[in-house]
């Protein structure tokens, strides 16, 4: 029997999508990716998750540490049946001793998936530019659309009855940092009312803001952008983010005077906002600065709901951009393959 051959780009290059931003996918789209975040969820608990990534490998770049995006990601793998390869920058040569362009065009013919946490976008871009496999956007300086998923995953399994997630006001409470973008951009394209409360010279750029009004236009929603910490009345979640991240230490003092105590979410604020509020934070929280232990702990807390479903969420994206590229081999090519490795063997 004789097999047609094919290069390692063919076999990769199929429906070829990455995840570098929610704004890349319709609303629809996203739609399915959560209703696909579901099912994997609901077979996790039942022990029953198909093997939909078997074989298969998803590099992992991190130029950030991380706890929840490495565990997520390596977990996710496992229980899909495939693997994840932890690749720091001591690891591999990424836009050092080798060019971005030459690590993406290696690692795509190795690797099924690439996903970077990365300190710049355009390392993420750049990756997906020359990658013929996905790029998953695992953090960036702009962005974190996977903590996002999870996010908008947790609000709807936290949803009051008879609501929908266009129903929500929510309200980011700090800093413009990666996760209030993307949570700009997300809410507002599922219809939202999202409120970004933080001081002027701190709250969400002119750029972002233009981008969030564009999804309005379709999707109903609304945003506003304001310093006064009175908005938080009425709305039905808040969440909180670091008043500092890397390469802002030397900031720190400057930032914490600007937002504490006013911006700091406490059992107070959240009585404000109303009874029936919850609250939410990617994590790791620095509790007593952008939110109180109370709040973390307290009985209006999603934060480790939110934390499991970083796993949901990179679970349903192995499957949903690598499922199209998944070639099951007939019994006949199975059986080619191992005859013709098993007559090799019995000669050496």
């Amino acid at each position: 029997m004789k097999l047609p051959s094919s290069s390692a780009t063919e076999l990769h290059k199929p429906e070829l999508k990455h995840f570098l931003k929610t704004q890349d996918f319709t609303r629809q789209e996203l739609t399915d990716i959560l209703e696909l975040m579901g099912m994997l969820k609901e077979a996790r608990k039942a022990n029953a998750v198909p093997q939909l990534f078997a074989g298969k490998s998803v590099a992992m770049i991190f130029e950030q540490p991380s706890t929840r995006t490495r565990v997520s990601f390596e977990t996710a793998a496992t229980i899909l049946g495939g693997h994840g390869l932890f690749l720091s920058p001591k690891d591999i040569h990424l836009g050092a001793k080798e060019s971005l362009a030459d690590t993406g065009r290696v690692l795509s013919r190795m690797c099924d998936v690439i996903m970077a946490r990365v300190d710049d976008h355009k390392t993420v871009a750049g990756l997906a530019e020359y990658s013929t496999v996905p790029v998953i956007n695992g953090l960036c300086d702009w962005l974190h659309p996977t903590q996002i998923m999870a996010d908008l995953f947790t609000m709807m399994e936290h949803l009051p009855e008879g609501r929908k997630l266009e129903d929500l006001t929510v309200a980011f409470v700090g800093d413009a940092t990666n996760v209030c973008s993307s949570l700009m951009f997300a809410c507002t394209k599922f219809g939202m009312h999202f409120k970004h409360i933080g001081p002027k010279k701190y709250q969400a750029p002119q750029m972002w803001q233009d981008i969030a009004n564009e999804n309005i236009k379709t999707s109903g929603g609304r945003l506003t952008v304001t310093d006064n910490i009175d908005e938080v009345e009425g709305c039905d979640i808040l969440i909180a983010d670091s008043f500092y991240w890397f390469g802002q230490e030397a900031e720190k003092e400057e930032r914490l005077a600007a937002f504490m105590p006013k911006f700091v979410i406490t059992e107070e604020m959240m009585k404000k906002a109303g009874e029936d509020c919850l609250f939410m934070h990617c994590l790791p929280a620095n509790d007593q600065r952008e939110c109180t232990r109370e709040v973390m702990d307290g009985a209006s807390s999603l934060i480790f709901d939110e934390a499991e479903n970083r796993l949901t969420a990179q679970m349903a994206l192995l499957v949903y951009l690598t499922h199209k590229s998944i070639k099951k081999p007939s019994e006949d090519t199975l059986a080619f393959h191992a005859d013709k490795i098993g007559t090799l063997l019995s000669r050496i």
